[in-house]
């Protein structure tokens, strides 16, 4: 059993950072593909970036690349969304979860966590 809790949101001016962190527990780990997601209030959840455990492969959705990347710690079953420049149109309430297969869809990944609450204002 795979469980994911994020961490790392708050209230941040325009052009701050930020970094989200997922730990994950379970004994399967290494056949997962964490992703990251985003949902705006009104809006659907949104693909943000995967991170595979297997072989560190990643992809950040076009929407967010050259401000966000993906990475992982794995002697600590943790995966961090690193996000610069953030600007207005990130705040959401932001989610890790794992898939075993490679995918963008949220419907692919089958364990989520409880989401964190990043704000982006002035």
């Amino acid at each position: 059993q795979v469980q994911l809790v994020e961490s790392g949101g708050g209230l941040v001016q325009p052009g701050s950072s930020l970094r989200l962190s997922c730990a994950a527990s379970g004994r399967t780990l290494s056949t997962y593909t964490m992703g990251w997601f985003r949902q705006a209030p009104g809006k659907e959840r949104e693909f943000v970036a995967y991170i595979r455990w297997s072989d560190l492969l990643t992809y950040v959705s076009n929407s967010v690349k050259g401000r966000f990347t993906v990475a992982s710690e794995n002697a600590k079953n943790t995966v961090f969304l690193q996000m610069d420049s953030l600007n207005a149109e990130d705040t959401a309430v932001y989610f890790c979860a794992a898939a075993l297969r490679t995918r963008t869809l949220p419907t692919e990944y089958s364990k989520w966590g409880q989401g964190t609450q990043v704000t982006v204002s002035s």
